[in-house]
């Protein structure tokens, strides 16, 4: 198995243990933006000018969606550096209530709040995209997983963390797919 599958294999694992849906036939997630186990461009890190580490613009990559499982009534899509700030990670992104419609988010799209998301909380307590400040040095794994569930928007609270959002959908998942970017800066 590569190093890419691995990763994805046990961030998978660790989202819906061995009880959970893992990716269901066909269900994928992809970018234009940067290819699966490739690194996101510089425009996808965050802007601080308070962190030397921020170094890019924190424009959020285009993803589609594609082959949703059958019974999907929306998408979770959690964006997390297990590299970052050990030992607990980094949690760039938390969203759900994604209805099952939408098939696609824009370039810059997840930097703000819209109404195809509900806004959970990342570790920076933003309800929106925040992408990578990575260290100098050795690249961060950026793992994007997007999980379908039979949930409708409604029946979940706004401002939820990760560990909030992975227990409220603990029975729900139908299945989940991602991928995996880099990020480093000299």
């Amino acid at each position: 198995m590569s190093k890419r599958g691995w990763i994805l294999a046990v961030a998978l694992t660790a989202l819906f243990g061995t009880r959970g849906a893992l990716a269901a036939d066909g269900f994928v997630l992809s970018s234009s933006t940067f290819k699966d186990g490739e690194p996101l461009p510089q425009k996808s890190a965050g802007n601080n000018k308070s962190n030397p580490n921020c170094v890019g613009e924190n424009v959020s990559p285009e993803l589609t969606i594609s082959n949703a499982p059958v019974g999907t009534k929306s998408f979770a899509l959690l964006i997390f550096d297990p590299e970052g700030r050990p030992p607990g990670g980094v949690n760039h992104f938390v969203a759900y209530g994604i209805p099952a419609s939408v098939t696609s988010f824009p370039e810059g799209e997840l930097s703000k709040p819209s109404d195809k998301f509900v806004g959970g909380q990342s570790t920076m307590k933003l309800p929106t995209y925040f992408g990578p400040c990575t260290p100098a040095g050795a690249p961060h794994h950026y793992i994007f997983t997007l999980i379908a569930t039979d949930l409708d928007a409604k029946d979940l609270k706004e401002g939820m963390t990760r560990d909030e959002l992975i227990k409220a959908l603990d029975g729900h998942a139908k299945g989940a797919t991602g991928l995996i970017a880099t990020f480093s800066h000299p």
